[in-house]
């Protein structure tokens, strides 16, 4: 072998020793961090072993889209000849059942498929979920906000993609006062369902003031037309941080419920979720992960900056661990749900000054819509 020969083989060689560097193991969690870092949001567990001389990829993911990523990065670390035993979940689900809408005013979603769990969130009536598993009469189910967790079946309206398409392009109403009725006749008080603010329904027709909307599984009803606005319209709105106190203020005294999300009763980061929906404006499911989102302010910030809207975020100063989150009003007040909805002040000479002292940091979601874990719902491609 010549020396250009030597020189051209030392270097395929060393192509494909960098190549190869990057093990399986190391590329599934590089992947995972990428991809699927929050269990909360992602279902990934996908472990590379070696059998005979060969990589084996084993283990369960959410979607078909992740598949495809462990296979395109599998490919580009030189591991094409792989062994792919990776399950995923929504391949089991049949093609009429892959979507639903959360058929109830609220629905109760558990950590696990069984009454008895602890509860992880709520829906609401008109919500889209993705179907990602059955397990018995419950399914394991992907919310607008990424957040996955367990829902009875009988709190679903499964549609095909073709009904969720018509659906996504139907004249719908999204119910704007804080709570309202579904009655049989307009001015009747026989109810066919309790309605909640940001719950969605079909519209059908009207009379007078009355609108004639149907329920995700089909039930219909009049509501009085103060009560609901054009989901279409309604979407186009602007950020209002007088919208968002507005909301806040409405719930003052409604207790602390864990899980709660909704205009009854909700969790600290529920409260906030509850106030920006109400705005249009979707935000993530847990305070931890909405500390994350937005223009972040850390610790130190003085609280005559903050503005009405932002999010301030409260926890263990050692660690630096989120627990709590609450609105900032104005003149250092902000409002939270502890123990239920109230309002303290961040002034440590205000007689309203709790125990939880200053925050750990803070977020502006004003100017953020549109940023990661702040979602327009007017953009968000499940509702239109």
């Amino acid at each position: 072998m010549n020396i250009k020969s030597l020189i051209i083989a030392l270097a395929l060689a060393m192509t494909s020793f960098i190549a190869m560097a990057v093990t399986p193991v190391e590329t599934l969690n590089d992947l995972k961090q990428r991809i699927a870092p929050d269990k909360r949001t992602a279902v990934w567990d996908v472990n590379a072993s070696q059998q005979g001389g060969k990589w084996v990829l084993t283990g369960t993911v959410g979607t078909q889209a992740q598949k495809k990523a462990i296979q395109a990065a599998m490919i580009k670390n030189g591991y094409s000849g792989y062994t792919d035993k990776i399950t995923v979940l929504e391949d089991g689900i049949p093609a009429a059942r892959k979507w639903a809408l959360i058929k109830l005013s609220i629905a109760t979603l558990r950590t696990e498929p069984k009454h008895s769990a602890e509860m992880a969130t709520q829906g609401i009536m008109g919500s889209p979920v993705k179907v990602l598993q059955k397990c018995d009469d419950w399914y394991r189910v992907q919310m607008a906000d990424d957040y996955i967790a367990y829902v009875p079946e009988s709190s679903l309206a499964f549609k095909t993609e073709a009904q969720m398409k018509a659906w996504r392009k139907a004249k719908r109403y999204i119910v704007t006062a804080y709570d309202s009725r579904l009655v049989t006749e307009p001015h009747g008080d026989m109810t066919v369902s309790d309605l909640v603010m940001g719950n969605i329904l079909e519209f059908k027709s009207e009379s007078g003031r009355w609108i004639k909307v149907a329920t995700p599984d089909g039930r219909t009803g009049w509501v009085d037309g103060a009560d609901v606005a054009e989901l279409s319209q309604w979407s186009q709105q602007g950020f209002s941080a007088a919208q968002i106190e507005k909301t806040a203020r409405r719930m003052m005294g409604s207790g602390y419920l864990w899980g709660g999300t909704t205009t009854k009763v909700t969790d600290c980061s529920g409260l906030t979720k509850v106030c920006y929906l109400s705005n249009g404006i979707i935000l993530q499911r847990d305070a931890s992960q909405q500390a994350l989102t937005g223009t972040i302010m850390k610790k130190g910030t003085d609280w005559h900056k903050y503005e009405t809207g932002d999010l301030l975020f409260f926890g263990n100063e050692k660690t630096g661990r989120v627990t709590h989150v609450g609105l900032y009003l104005r003149d250092g007040k902000y409002i939270h749900c502890s123990g239920q909805v109230k309002i303290n002040s961040l002034d440590p000479t205000a007689s309203d000054y709790p125990y939880l002292y200053s925050p750990l940091s803070a977020s502006r979601i004003k100017g953020m819509v549109g940023t990661r874990g702040i979602t327009a719902l007017k953009n968000h491609p499940w509702y239109f």
